[in-house]
């Protein structure tokens, strides 16, 4: 019986960090390329701000965080540098920078979704129709899936 015991637990214990190296790696495994440098730095030569992501805000942890330049234009958000990796990125205008998920959350529902992120060596993103850049001071990158605030950069 106590076999028993320590074989469920020790397989159990297996499987879920099994699981969790799979919900970790996966995004990386199956992440496209990321744009061309080149490409990214004409993008942002054309931007009218820029900001950086840095990791050492209060919602950024060794799991959550991003650093690199951001680039705004009326057009176009670029990113050169590394996010850490995981699933479901979303890029979101905000209208008051915020560093934590707890400041984003109430903020939500007013920001502007810019699109998916599925490179983690930096992105290229549309602006979509209809949203205006002038009307937001900050890019955040948010994981929908955990809910978990990613990075943010403040660019007016």
């Amino acid at each position: 019986m106590i076999r028993f015991v320590a074989l469920l637990i020790s397989h159990g214990a297996a499987l879920a960090v099994g699981f969790a190296l799979g919900v970790y790696f996966l995004p990386i495994l199956i992440a496209p390329k990321p744009p061309d440098a080149a490409m990214l730095q004409q993008q942002a030569k054309d931007a009218l701000y820029t900001a950086e992501f840095t990791r050492d805000l209060e919602g950024s942890d060794f799991l959550h965080w991003g650093e690199g330049k951001v680039s705004v234009s009326p057009t176009k958000i670029t990113h050169q540098g590394s996010l850490a990796p995981g699933p479901d990125y979303k890029v979101y205008l905000v209208s008051e920078f915020v560093e934590h998920e707890d400041a984003f959350l109430p903020l939500k529902e007013t920001s502007a979704l810019i699109g998916d992120v599925k490179s983690f060596e930096g992105f290229l993103l549309d602006v979509p129709e209809g949203v205006d850049v002038e009307n937001y001071t900050t890019v955040l990158v948010w994981c929908e899936t955990f809910g978990e605030f990613i990075t943010a950069a403040k660019y007016r």
